[in-house]
């Protein structure tokens, strides 16, 4: 049924060739909403997979606007939260189920915790097992010396050397965090203005953690809750592994450019870069010793990465391919019916 005025939540779906996945995920946002009063605005990324009039057919409620041009994560959402109404906005993944009324739930916290200015909740496999990538800590000099080497991959349970990770915490308590995951993230719909929304820099990845790096800068303390737990699969519009890699390491680059000190910069930009470059080393020895092909698939793709360090060494800005955000051949088509639940 439509929703009367004032909304509490806007819910943002950004989606990108996953057709089915974002029917199903808008759908248990519509199932698992009872107590909230909220509308829901999907952008779709020029999908090639009949996304947008599928979602057209199936939801003739929601407000659609169906870009021509890819925009990225960062520059869809924002499209999206200009047109928002509700006082928080909901970013929500759409290769993510909503469970156990997470919407209701998140939107409690929010209200309980509003000192965090930020929130979001737990996230699952489909299989039921935590999917730790619901928050993360920020990166640090000692972060990236553990990465690059090789301690966090031996020690991932361990939160000192798997700081960016919180190693070891199964996200079963409430707890402050420096960065909450865009998959699932609350925020009110005011301070993202303030905050002047997502950098479009950030074309896919890294948008989040810019976000709330500059939030914590302003006092934000980011908060996640187990309450609200939703099932993210994760990567589901991007398959290739080298594609996602570079496209995940410019972000990073960049992270280390606007959020380390002067000072620590030059050696996070060093040990950022040595990461990739000691998992080509590790890989190649083990592909060496074992002969196995998987081993030498391993080897392969870190030396493709490896390869192209051009194009994230420096970070999104400083590369011309991922720069900017590409502008649409025409104004996106816009369908804007009432709310509904």
């Amino acid at each position: 049924m439509s929703r009367e005025h004032p909304i509490d939540v806007s819910i943002l779906v950004v989606s990108y060739n996953t057709r089915a996945l974002t029917l199903a995920a808008l759908q248990s946002a519509v199932r698992e909403t009872h107590d909230t009063a909220f509308e829901i605005i999907v952008v779709d990324n020029a999908s090639t997979d009949g996304s947008a009039s599928a979602i057209a057919e199936t939801f003739p409620g929601i407000r659609l606007i169906a870009s021509p041009a890819n925009l990225g994560f960062a520059a869809a959402n924002n499209l999206a939260a200009r047109s928002a109404r509700g006082r928080f906005l909901l970013l929500l993944n759409p290769d993510t189920v909503v469970l156990d009324r997470a919407i209701d739930r998140l939107h409690a916290f929010s209200l309980a915790r509003p000192e965090a200015r930020i929130w979001g909740g737990r996230t699952v496999f489909a299989d039921g097992t935590l999917n730790p990538a619901s928050c993360w800590g920020r990166m640090t000099p000692w972060n990236l010396f553990c990465r690059a080497a090789g301690l966090t991959a031996m020690f991932r349970d361990t939160e000192f050397f798997n700081r960016e990770a919180y190693g070891g915490w199964a996200r079963d308590t409430v707890r402050e965090v420096d960065i909450v995951s865009g998959c699932f993230l609350m925020i009110e719909r005011a301070f993202w203005c303030e905050l002047g929304g997502f950098d479009p820099a950030f074309f896919m990845y890294g948008e989040e953690a810019d976000l709330c790096l500059r939030a914590r800068a302003l006092g934000a303390r980011p908060a996640v809750t187990p309450e609200a737990t939703i099932v993210h699969l994760g990567g589901a519009s991007e398959t290739a592994r080298t594609v996602k890699m570079v496209k995940l390491l410019a972000a990073k680059a960049s992270l280390v450019s606007r959020h380390f000190h002067p000072s620590t910069r030059p050696m996070g930009r060093a040990l950022h870069a040595a990461w990739p470059l000691s998992r080509l080393f590790a890989h190649t020895l083990r592909a060496a010793l074992t002969g196995r092909a998987a081993d030498r698939e391993a080897a392969a793709t870190w030396g493709e990465i490896w390869r192209q360090r051009v194009h994230w060494r420096y970070g999104y800005r400083n590369h011309a391919g991922t720069s900017a955000v590409p502008a649409p051949a025409a104004a996106p088509s816009l369908t804007s019916p009432p709310a509904r639940s």
